[in-house]
């Protein structure tokens, strides 16, 4: 083997040394500035780009026009289809976590599915694909696994309006169960605040925040978020305490409705209350 291998090189040494000249031959043009260097560079070049050019038409030769255009069209189609196979895993994820809490959950759960959202500074709405059809009514509160997303406002037959936490006109009687602190949770336009609270009460970041059972519209212990910040006023008398979401309501894609209504007359009485 070793005595093949030396007459190869023997044969090839001639070979060898010219394609090694040639290499430092052309990594030392370019640095070269020399007007002729430079005819040489541009010569070199264009003859580069002629064959270039030569090999590309004669590529095409192979294949038309027609075939250029399909060929496109399915790396187009694929790429589609890739990005639709990334978004069903996605979704196969959230489902996955959605399945599990509805199994865990001892409410009466209607899952649904987003068909249109309006999210804007203060306005936060989803029409979901359920309605009175599916034994939906307004005034029912909206969840995922995560914790609250909001509450029905509006039900037709077959879809159904959702007000979402990041609507200025949804209030929530909310608590922090470390402190027992209770107050009214609401959306300004930026942030999710509990507002007016006593400056004196205890209240630290990290705390969470969670439906009241002062509530008759939402059932007690509902996720709401987590306290970040908190506030007192320019009285200093009161305090606003800033609440990060559980729940990211820009990228939900699929919500339980909570069939959890007992009282019509009272809910609508504290609806009205809240909204005011």
């Amino acid at each position: 083997m070793e005595i093949l291998i030396r007459k190869l090189f023997n044969k090839s040494k001639e070979y060898m040394l010219l394609i090694l000249l040639l290499i430092i031959s052309l990594s030392i043009i370019p640095q070269n500035n020399n007007p002729e260097i430079r005819k040489i560079k541009t010569y070199a070049f264009a003859t580069f780009a002629i064959f270039g050019n030569l090999i590309e038409s004669t590529s095409s030769l192979f294949c038309s026009d027609d075939e250029l255009i399909e060929l496109r069209k399915e790396n187009a189609e694929l790429m589609l289809a890739v990005n639709s196979l990334r978004e069903y895993a996605l979704e196969n994820s959230e489902l996955k976590k959605i399945l599990s809490f509805k199994l865990t959950s001892n409410y009466d759960l209607i899952p649904s599915t987003i068909v249109s959202k309006n999210i804007s500074n203060t306005q936060g709405a989803y029409i979901i694909n359920s309605g009175f059809k599916d034994n939906i009514s307004k005034s029912m509160p909206v969840i995922n696994e995560k914790g609250l997303i909001g509450i029905i406002s509006e039900a037709s037959a077959d879809f159904a309006l959702v007000q979402t936490l990041t609507n200025s006109s949804l209030r929530i009687s909310a608590t922090i169960p470390r402190s027992n602190v209770n107050g009214i949770v609401r959306w300004d336009g930026s942030h999710l605040i509990m507002q007016n609270i006593p400056t004196t009460a205890d209240i630290n970041k990290g705390d969470r925040v969670v439906t009241s059972v002062l509530s008759t519209i939402f059932p007690p212990s509902i996720p709401v978020g987590l306290v970040v910040k908190k506030e007192s006023n320019i009285s200093g008398l009161l305090s606003n305490v800033t609440i990060k979401p559980f729940v990211d309501v820009y990228s939900v894609k699929n919500v339980f409705v909570l069939e959890s209504v007992e009282s019509t007359q009272i809910d609508s009485l504290e609806l009205n209350l809240l909204s005011k």
